[in-house]
């Protein structure tokens, strides 16, 4: 499983021009599934999400975490985070888990962050999806299983 978060401060989905997730400071993640994910990897993943000190502290220092900030936590399915890059020209998405596979562990790491967190928005899985963000810093980690 890819994870690619961003620090926020603030971001929001929008398909077909409605708003279905929005947080305000927080963080933004990025979800690819890959073949060989199961539900550990969604309990691990979700397990640094929560806990990833990306936050400053009262010296300036990246020592807090999402539940330490009281932030928001924005899950946004990606496929294409899985894809293969390594050579030629155009992505081959062969590293990607299948659309069944995805949206099943997809759905399982929102349920679960859903009972762990208290503020937890999505996009919609598969769907034509326009992100918008404040991206706070820049801070941007990529989160491998």
């Amino acid at each position: 499983m890819k994870v690619l978060i961003q620090r926020v401060g603030s971001a929001r989905v929008e398909v077909a021009g409605e708003v279905v997730g929005a947080v305000d400071q927080g963080l933004l993640a990025l979800v690819g599934v890959e073949p060989q994910d199961t539900p550990a990897s969604v309990s691990k993943v979700l397990h640094k999400l929560l806990n990833y000190r990306v936050f400053s502290d009262a010296d300036g220092k990246m020592n807090l975490s999402l539940g330490d900030v009281g932030g928001g936590l924005l899950l946004v399915s990606q496929f294409t985070l899985a894809a293969d890059t390594k050579s030629g020209l155009r992505p081959s998405f062969s590293s990607a888990a299948s659309p069944g596979l995805g949206a099943e562990l997809f759905d399982l790491l929102v349920e679960q962050a859903r009972s762990r967190h208290p503020h937890v928005a999505t996009g919609r899985f598969g769907a034509d999806m326009q992100v918008h963000l404040v991206n706070d810093g820049p801070v941007t980690f990529l989160l491998e299983t």
